[in-house]
């Protein structure tokens, strides 16, 4: 029998502390305000210049009053300096924020009303090299280098009255080297060959192209890439997808669009259709922090994420941008979750398509893992605390975000989440979207919904406001215990018990499955508050430990497994921003839990190799290998000897490294290219060459 643990208490109380110090921080910082103006259209000229990474540009914008005001706000990449700005041909007063350098405040030439245009004419440049003064800390948003450019709308590298809501046209013309090729959002025409910029030396023979695209319709717009791309087009079910390689890459080019058509066919048939008939794919330089980002009718997969065979959960999230940020747009900063989110979840439902139950179970595991690398740091509702590509935000928004739909979906059943999906999309459908507006529609869904047979004492399947309200409007995670007693009795045997949990307002259904001598018995329990009774009779006698709640992990909750997973992938978010003497700090925490676990070990010495600790790394090495190693991260071995050899080739012992590299070829696992790797350095010594991270 299963006992009641007395951490739940803790739990409670921590959960009551958490409501407490939310409330506190609610009343001392409010959501930023509503924006009093909305852009309507822009005409930009940017010039890249990558031997000294500027960029240099002008941007007319018409600006429409949503409130009177005397004063407009844009928001412009802090790296970039306002040289000169006129409003409507005459110069005009503005400044910077001192508290936040991303706002710009200028002051009109007199008050206007609602409905009233204002044309301004931004004359700027700046470096664009590090993740310096980028909107998201630590993250770099917009890049121009040797190596090529990207520009995503989210580094407000042209000045934006906001960055959410906003739809708009736009004419943007690029002007890049002629060994650039430039592409992004909206209809490209034919590049004109231009003069070098005034004051760049030409370099060789090479000329200067201005590439110009224009948006016609009305959207979030304004995302691009340069460099050495070259173009491969695709027709897969009537649409036209261009598909952009570096050199030597275009054989992958047909695979993408092929995978692209599944996904778009996927999407409309389950979510409606989309005016889109055309879309881009294009490599983002490696330089990006981001695997991957979506804007109209174009998705960008990091260099580092690009393969012979796509990656369909990417791709199919980034596609998904179409329908969740783009057709539909959140209204602002705290509506995120109805496009991250949900763009998130959708890849999963395609690649459960695409794969199956186990595809969709990988992809639940690592949105319930990302749930709670920082659970703590917001609820859903308030996202607009956090920054995009930022760990918190990935863990909320994205990872958290994609769990709730997955609940969502769980409880109401897939037929009606779809329906509810599609009525959202329709509904909304070249608007802006906000939470209140969703939840508007799911309720009477909800409620709609008749209570299945075996729920406990005939209680509805879901409470939309107690689903609401704890997923979405509060932070906390439910931590169950299961107390149980089993009896015989004249047809069998019946399993009389409670599930008790730490979170006061949770009233959802959750499975609890009886494993027998026989079948299985599942049945749905309604859990309300800290303590639910249930009892469940079986025709055979249950296993011992047979008795399992949320037994498909299809709810999301705190277990000490998840917990350690958890603190691991923090360890690999501040290992991937080269932060590894932290990174160590996670995976000892983990350790201190669980300390076999054979990928916190793993991990550990991976983060020492590149701290060149080289002794501490092959202890850690060796005790992943003999460490305990879950099904899903066997990977783990052929990496563990792989950097063993590469140690041992960087101390100049080459028998011991040849050995390890033999004993990698073994494990017969190529996972992130391993035996590749191991033959490599079977012919030639490890040399101390940075190389890609396994598993990252």
């Amino acid at each position: 029998m299963t006992r009641f643990n007395r951490k739940v208490c803790l739990s409670r109380a921590a959960a009551a502390l958490g409501v407490a110090w939310w409330t506190c921080i609610a009343a001392a910082q409010a959501p930023p305000p509503k924006p009093q103006f909305h852009a309507s259209h822009y005409d930009v000229d940017a010039v890249l210049i990558p031997e000294s990474q500027m960029l240099v540009a002008q941007a007319r914008a018409e600006f429409v009053a949503d409130l009177a005001t005397d004063d407009l706000r844009v928001e412009l990449n802090p790296n970039l300096k306002i040289n000169s700005l006129q409003i409507d041909g005459k110069p005009a007063q503005f400044q910077r924020e001192t508290n936040q350098p991303l706002d710009v405040d200028v002051t009109l030439p007199s008050a206007v009303s609602p409905g009233d245009k204002v044309a301004v004419a931004f004359d700027y440049s700046g470096r664009l090299a590090t993740d310096d003064g980028s909107p998201s800390p630590n993250i770099r948003l917009a890049y121009v280098g040797k190596d090529g450019a990207y520009l995503l709308s989210t580094a407000r590298w042209f000045p934006l009255a906001s960055y959410y809501g906003q739809r708009f046209t736009a004419v943007f013309r690029l002007t890049v080297p002629g060994d650039f090729a430039v592409v992004g959002t909206g209809s490209a025409a034919v590049p004109d060959p231009v003069p070098p910029p005034p004051g760049v030396k030409p370099i060789g023979s090479a000329q200067w192209l201005r590439y110009t695209f224009t948006c016609g319709q009305p959207g979030p717009v304004g995302t691009f890439v340069a460099g050495s791309l070259e173009l491969s087009p695709e027709n897969v079910g009537g649409l036209s997808i261009s598909v952009y390689t570096q050199p030597g890459q275009k054989q992958s080019a047909a695979v993408y669009g092929q995978k692209l058509g599944q996904i778009v066919e996927f999407f409309s048939g389950n979510f409606g259709p989309i005016p889109a008939r055309s879309f881009t794919i294009a490599q983002l330089p490696a330089a990006a922090p981001m695997d991957g980002f979506a804007a109209p009718g174009l998705l960008l997969v990091n260099q580092r994420q690009w393969s012979d065979q796509p990656n369909g959960l990417l791709l199919a999230r980034l596609a998904a941008g179409e329908w969740w940020n783009n057709v539909v747009e959140p209204a602002s900063a705290a509506d995120v979750w109805l496009s991250d989110g949900l763009s998130r979840y959708s890849g999963a439902l395609f690649v459960e398509r695409d794969e199956g139950a186990n595809g969709m179970r990988r992809a639940v595991d690592d949105f319930a893992v990302g749930a709670m690398m920082d659970e703590q740091a917001a609820p859903i509702s308030q996202a607009w605390r956090l920054q995009p590509f930022t760990s918190a935000y990935y863990s909320i928004v994205e990872s958290k975000g994609a769990m709730i739909w997955h609940m969502l979906r769980g409880s109401m059943g897939n037929g009606p989440f779809l329906s509810l999906l599609d009525e959202y999309f329709r509904k909304f459908s070249g608007r802006t979207a906000t939470l209140d507006d969703f939840e508007s529609l799911a309720q009477p869904a909800i409620a709609a919904l008749p209570a299945p047979s075996g729920v406990e004492a005939e209680a509805p399947r879901l409470n939309a406001l107690a689903f609401f309200s704890q997923w979405v409007n509060s932070t906390g995670v439910p931590q169950f215990n299961l107390d149980y007693t089993v009896y015989r009795t004249a047809k069998g045997f019946k399993v009389v018990g409670k599930i008790e949990q730490n979170l006061t307002t949770l009233n959802m259904p959750v499975e609890v499955r009886v494993e027998t001598e026989g079948n299985p018995v599942t049945k749905m329990v309604q859990v309300v508050g800290n303590s639910t009774q249930f009892s469940i009779d079986t025709f055979g006698e249950p296993k011992p430990g047979g008795i399992l709640l949320d037994p498909g992990n299809d709810v999301l909750k705190s277990t000490a497994d998840l917990r350690v997973r958890a603190m691991i992938a923090q360890g690999e978010a501040l290992a991937q921003r080269g932060q590894f003497f932290d990174a160590v700090q996670q995976y000892q925490r983990a350790l201190d839990i669980q300390n076999q676990n054979a990928l916190a070990l793993f991990r550990m010495g991976e983060a020492m190799f590149y701290e060149k600790n080289y002794q501490a790394a092959a202890n850690s090495f060796r005790d992943s290998l003999d460490g305990i190693v879950q099904p899903s991260f066997k990977w783990v071995e052929v990496w563990d000897h792989i950097y063993l050899g590469k140690i041992y080739d960087l101390i100049g012992q080459r028998e011991r490294a040849m050995n390890e590299y033999q004993r990698a070829l073994e494990t017969k696992d190529n996972t992130d290219g391993a035996l590749a790797e191991a033959r490599q350095y079977m012919q030639k010594p490890y040399g101390g060459e940075p190389s890609a991270r396994p598993g990252a």
